[in-house]
């Protein structure tokens, strides 16, 4: 990391929002409709409820939903923004993007815009690309927004996944700003991504357009899932943290992505940060995939909770395997 000196560009987040559909499903809901129940969902979840998409709402509808407020909150238009990057999984159609067709429902006329595809670890990607298109200088404002409807490619049918996922999107308004080339800088300070494909088969879906010309449903081995979370996204935060020269003690806030209260519980046992650190929606979101980071870190900043300066790691991990981090002093 670069001791001061000249300026450098960084990507400051100057704006946040989140939308959820609607449609409420409790664990007494689901529990009403198979061989479930509350106390068997919590107990290994934490779970409580999730957001469902009603009929015929599209995960673009979620996507620019939650741009609108996120743009609102910025104090900007969608004609101050130069590029869109959309993280999802579950994307209105297998072509155009769901970025482009956002673009559309904002009335942006200008710049550029198209998704990026690594499951749940998705809107941690999204922000690396937009903050490496910040920083070469190519665009000077990005909106990055983490959107799915997994209720779409659930099997209703099967326990072990249909409790774990939730429908949502949340969004972010990066622009470009000077900085030293400290940790003490304001914005993306970096961020740090990882894959290792010989896990496909721990999490996945099971067809697709080029397989079988379906959409498939989620498979997942649970507890293979959990032993690589813990370990690998407490590595990403250590590298993270150690890419700028601080301890992960000076993290304010660690914003995980939402998939399960015992995976949020044992990194932070790993990392040996104060739970009170860490923020969690999983009880009434759920695992909404891409969109999950991006929920907590807008219901955190709109509770008062992340304050101008506080760094926070943002981090997750998704099929593929993928995983990361993003560190932002806010």
């Amino acid at each position: 990391m670069r001791q001061g000196g000249s300026s450098v560009i960084r990507s400051h987040v100057i704006g946040y929002g989140a939308y959820l559909p609607h449609t409420i499903v409790t664990n007494a809901d689901l529990a009403a409709r198979m061989d479930t129940s509350d106390e068997w969902i919590r107990s290994r979840t934490g779970i409580a409820q999730r957001h469902i998409a009603d009929k015929g709402e599209k995960t673009s509808d979620l996507a620019t939903k939650a741009a609108l407020a996120a743009l609102e909150n910025a104090g900007a238009t969608a004609q101050d923004i130069d590029m869109v990057v959309v993280a999802t999984t579950t994307p209105d159609l297998t072509f155009p993007s769901v970025g482009t067709i956002v673009q559309q429902k904002l009335g942006m006329t200008r710049g550029f815009a198209f998704d990026v595809q690594a499951v749940c670890s998705g809107f941690i990607y999204a922000m690396s690309v937009a903050d490496n298109f910040i920083k070469a200088g190519q665009v000077r404002s990005a909106l990055v927004i983490g959107a799915e409807t997994m209720s779409r490619i659930l099997d209703w049918n099967d326990r072990a996944t249909c409790v774990l996922f939730g429908d949502g999107a949340g969004a972010v308004v990066l622009t470009a700003g000077e900085g030293t080339g400290t940790a003490d800088d304001r914005g993306v300070l970096n961020t740090v991504l990882f894959s290792d494909g010989r896990l496909h088969d721990l999490l996945y879906v099971d067809s697709g357009p080029s397989t079988d010309r379906s959409v498939g449903f989620v498979r997942m081995q649970g507890k293979e899932v959990f032993k690589h979370a813990v370990t690998n996204i407490a590595a990403s935060v250590e590298a993270s943290a150690a890419a700028v020269g601080i301890a992960v003690n000076d993290i304010d806030w660690l914003v995980p992505h939402q998939a399960n209260q015992r995976i949020l519980d044992g990194t932070a046992k790993k990392l040996k940060v104060d739970p009170a650190k860490v923020v969690s929606t999983v009880a009434l979101h759920g695992n909404t995939s891409a969109a999950s980071v991006p929920l907590a870190l807008s219901t955190a900043a709109a509770d008062g909770r992340i304050q101008r300066g506080n760094l926070v790691l943002m981090e997750a991990l998704g099929a593929g395997m993928t995983w990361g981090a993003c560190l932002v002093r806010w």
